[in-house]
């Protein structure tokens, strides 16, 4: 898919951080472009982003956890611009704390995000990349966490894992049918992911962890748009694993 002009790409997560960076580096590819995300006001300032950038978007307040939603945007996905062509999970949460201190919730919560979400869109809308019979791919952002353990992540850590595994082998499902999987694994980038997350840890003060992090991440100053131009190109070359950041490849 090294053209990629007026293919038709769906983003999730597309409000805020990767989303919406590669909502913007799609559209300056020239894709046609479909966006979600549980953020309304994300959403429109994204649709804005894209539309600078010489393309009109989409845009659906979609909760990627709840199936019925899913399915209903990608029928509606479908009806207004045909079936598509690239789809990008970019929808997530993020979760600190050991697994002594979370609670079942939190695993519902993340679980249902960050594994589901793109359960939920693959299953929806891989009928749309398979009729044509023209090819298509598909990416899934997981992070470095979808391999490296480490302590204090367990939440998040944990259906990073999954969708690391499902992307390895949903590429070798697709395989057959032209359609290429990339999963994306980013380290340490500077977006919103840390200040909306939840945190899980007994005897430590979640503001002070909250800043901390935050202050790690705005010095490491890795911007998202990075992130973008490497699943554009992934999308372009068919990459089969896409580390970005040092910390990642390492």
């Amino acid at each position: 898919m090294r053209m990629l002009s007026g293919k038709r790409a769906v983003v999730t997560g597309a409000g805020s951080g990767i989303g919406r960076a590669t909502a913007i580096a799609l559209a300056h590819a020239g894709c046609r472009l479909a966006l979600c995300d549980v953020n309304a006001e994300g959403l429109a300032a994204a649709k804005a982003d894209v539309a600078s950038a010489g393309t009109s978007a989409g845009t659906w307040c979609v909760d990627v956890s709840d199936r019925e939603a899913v399915a209903a945007f990608a029928q509606s996905v479908k009806k207004k611009m045909g079936p598509i062509d690239i789809l990008v999970n970019s929808a997530g949460g993020y979760i600190s704390g050991s697994a002594v201190d979370l609670l079942l919730d939190d695993w519902d919560w993340v679980i249902s995000v960050n594994l589901w979400g793109g359960i939920h869109t693959c299953h929806f809308f891989l009928p749309q990349l398979l009729e044509e019979k023209r090819g298509g791919h598909i990416v899934n952002l997981v992070s470095m966490y979808g391999y490296w353990p480490s302590p204090s992540v367990a939440g998040y850590l944990t259906p990073k894992f999954g969708v690391f595994g499902y992307s390895r082998a949903l590429r070798e499902d697709l395989r057959a049918h032209g359609i290429g999987v990339s999963p994306v694994c980013p380290g340490i980038v500077n977006t919103g992911l840390v200040h909306n997350m939840r945190i899980r840890h007994t005897g430590h003060d979640a503001q002070d962890l909250r800043s901390s992090l935050e202050g790690q991440y705005a010095a490491r100053n890795y911007g998202p748009d990075k992130v973008a131009t490497a699943i554009v190109n992934a999308i372009r070359r068919n990459r089969d694993l896409v580390l970005v950041t040092p910390e990642s490849r390492l």
